[in-house]
């Protein structure tokens, strides 16, 4: 489809246009079932066939190691900022965080509501342009695990290592899920909602360590237990059917890119479209954000003045192009180039910019 809009929004994302035309010709008619796979039992044969293969697959294309369960939560990433305290944490335990933006400010903020949540760095200082090395952690004693969120929508920076530190890492890897290899030696549990990367808006994927299902809290009403979902393979209710169908088919388009390293290896690729145009612009565009620690998937940049921003949103409109206004807290503008983004997409905005930056000096 030629026409298609070249959607640069945080999320929902933009998926692959194979996938979506594969649905379509499925949606009506499962399979020759007579009705479509939304409207089936979740217990018969047609759906499990599809959450099984939903989770191996997912299993798969992360890498994870046998001693991970995968499980699929409705409620997408914000349930896990309490989820995770809630099921992790003892008498006597606190939560570390490392608050690099928005979503780690949110996750601590909700985190206290369940435990002795505190504050291991604050980048705030320095307007969130960089992530903490491990020697930047102030962590204190009785910490049971430290909370980072990898790659942060709204700053677009990220930590371009993940941290080895002396307590297990949770972590939110919502707007760059499965754009990277994670060490999972390093992670007690790792989630991220869906729609970022993955698929619909409707749940989160949750990797967690089989010995925390082992130790977790119980005290809990039961769809809040990672052991209770995880005992019953992500089907202790009905489950988002929709939303875990259409991230199967992404997951099996991801396999088919080349799985995880060619993944990666293009995001790289197609980020740096636009970064080198921001970084050869002689200061016109600016990126508030450490060169090191620049996120591949969130790329924010800043234009001298918000009456050149505005023109620059309406000729990218004018070129089909959609999302690129940078969340309202921070102004400027931002690309999202998630994993189904084709580089042509990219390279129509970075060619954009060139000839904006030449037909609007400063």
């Amino acid at each position: 489809m030629a026409d298609r809009t070249i959607n640069f929004s945080a999320g929902p994302c933009t998926l692959p246009l194979e996938v979506l035309e594969e649905a379509q010709s499925e949606f009506v008619d499962y399979h020759g079932a007579g009705m479509s796979l939304i409207e089936m039992s979740h217990r018969g044969a047609h759906y499990d066939a599809v959450h099984q293969e939903a989770l191996q697959l997912t299993r798969e294309v992360a890498g994870l190691p046998d001693d991970f369960e995968v499980l699929f939560v409705q409620g997408g990433a914000s349930l896990q900022f309490a989820m995770a305290p809630m099921n992790l944490l003892a008498t006597g335990e606190s939560a570390a965080f490392a608050v690099t933006g928005a979503w780690a400010e949110k996750a601590v903020e909700d985190a206290g509501h369940h435990g002795d949540a505190y504050v291991a760095w604050d980048g705030s200082d320095e307007g969130y342009a960089r992530t903490p090395s491990a020697g930047d952690l102030d962590l204190r004693d009785g910490t049971r695990y430290l909370h980072v969120c990898t790659n942060e929508t709204i700053g677009g920076i990220r930590f371009p290592e993940i941290p080895q530190v002396d307590v297990p890492l949770v972590g939110d890897v919502s707007s760059e899920f499965l754009s990277r290899p994670l060490p999972w030696d390093r992670f007690d549990l790792v989630f991220g909602g869906v729609q970022k990367n993955l698929g619909p808006a409707g749940m989160a994927v949750v990797f967690v360590r089989k010995s925390v299902l082992e130790s977790g809290n119980r005290d809990l009403a039961a769809y809040l237990r990672y052991d209770v979902h995880a005992s019953k393979e992500s089907l202790y209710n009905t489950p988002p059917v929709f939303t875990i169908w259409m991230t199967g088919k992404v997951l099996k388009w991801m396999q088919a890119q080349g799985g995880l390293a060619a993944i990666e290896a293009a995001a790289e690729r197609k980020a740096a479209l636009v970064y080198d145009v921001i970084d050869g612009s002689d200061g016109y565009f600016r990126s508030p954000v450490d060169a090191g620690h620049r996120s591949v998937m969130n790329v924010v940049w800043r234009l001298p003045s918000e009456d050149l921003e505005a023109q620059f949103l309406k000729e990218a409109s004018a070129h089909g192009m959609s999302g690129l206004k940078g969340h309202r807290s921070v102004g400027g503008l931002r690309a999202s180039i998630y994993n189904a983004m084709p580089e042509s997409g990219v390279q129509a905005l970075a060619d954009l910019m060139r000839d904006f930056a030449d037909r609007h000096p400063a």
